[in-house]
């Protein structure tokens, strides 16, 4: 079966296309599941749409999750339209978080961090100036987050958990394999699931996200996993699916998921 619930469109403010698209896209890759999940509005702040270039308006959720139901049935029996979405994680407004998502019937949540510290894991000119142990600090906090997210019960999934390499390579070869292992451990015990994300060959970093070191530690530790393109165009829809799987298959995985009314559904690689 071929997956990818990853995929966002215009109403992020960075994407092109509209969801029909994106579905039209996964029909004509051969999928035979396509999940929507756009980022979440910020609902930590008081403006209904306080970043116009990174996340939907708050009054927007409704249309947005409408539109998906809709499509949802329009596509049965050609394609499962799954509804999901992409939450940011920021520790001081989870609770509010949680409540509004809650609302609505997602048959997945992507949990991302993409931001420590009040700055964007995606700023290399956070990393100007820091010492070797600043560098430590700042990727054993990234991770800090990531496990939180993962304790925290809101995720089925979470997305792209070495994405702070995107626009600096050198991340990932700052010394942090104890708090690597602790995370993947902490994922693996609370039955979430983390994506291989092939966006990474957009950024600077190139390739995919997570790397294959991280891939076989989480192997090891038997975390599980699934796809996402993290399309922002309805061209990569399903981009290098078939040699993520032939990937993970030499890695020693021998299935990869998704979730459907949040429910983990098995899948032969």
């Amino acid at each position: 079966m071929k997956f990818d619930l990853h995929t966002h469109h215009f109403r992020c403010g960075h994407a092109d296309g509209n969801i029909h698209d994106y579905i039209e896209a996964g029909i004509a890759a051969g999928l035979q599941v396509i999940g929507i999940s756009d980022h979440t509005p910020y609902f930590g702040e008081t403006e209904d749409r306080a970043f116009p270039q990174i996340a939907m308006g708050k009054s927007e959720l409704a249309n947005y999750v409408q539109e998906v139901l809709e499509l949802k049935q329009e596509y049965e029996g050609k394609i499962d339209v799954l509804l999901g979405i992409e939450s940011d994680y920021f520790p001081e407004h989870v609770e509010e978080y949680r409540l509004v998502l809650s609302g609505y019937p997602f048959d997945y949540i992507i949990g991302s961090v993409h931001s420590v510290g009040g700055v964007s894991i995606f700023n290399k000119n956070r990393w100007k100036k820091l010492s070797d142990k600043q560098q430590i600090e700042v990727k054993e906090q990234y991770y800090r987050q990531i496990q939180e997210s993962a304790r925290s019960g809101m995720f089925q999934i979470l997305g792209h958990i070495d994405a702070m390499k995107g626009n600096y390579p050198a991340f990932s070869e700052i010394s942090a394999e104890r708090i690597l292992d602790e995370t993947l451990q902490i994922i693996a015990e609370n039955g979430v699931a983390i994506e291989i994300n092939t966006s990474g060959k957009t950024k600077l970093s190139g390739g995919w996200y997570p790397s294959d070191a991280i891939l076989e530690r989480a192997c090891h530790f038997g975390v599980n996993v699934t796809f996402g393109s993290d399309a922002h165009k309805p061209a990569r829809v399903g981009d290098e699916l078939a040699l993520v799987a032939q990937r993970l298959k030499e890695i020693g995985f021998t299935e990869w998921v998704y979730f459907k009314n949040k429910q983990m559904q098995h899948v032969p690689l």
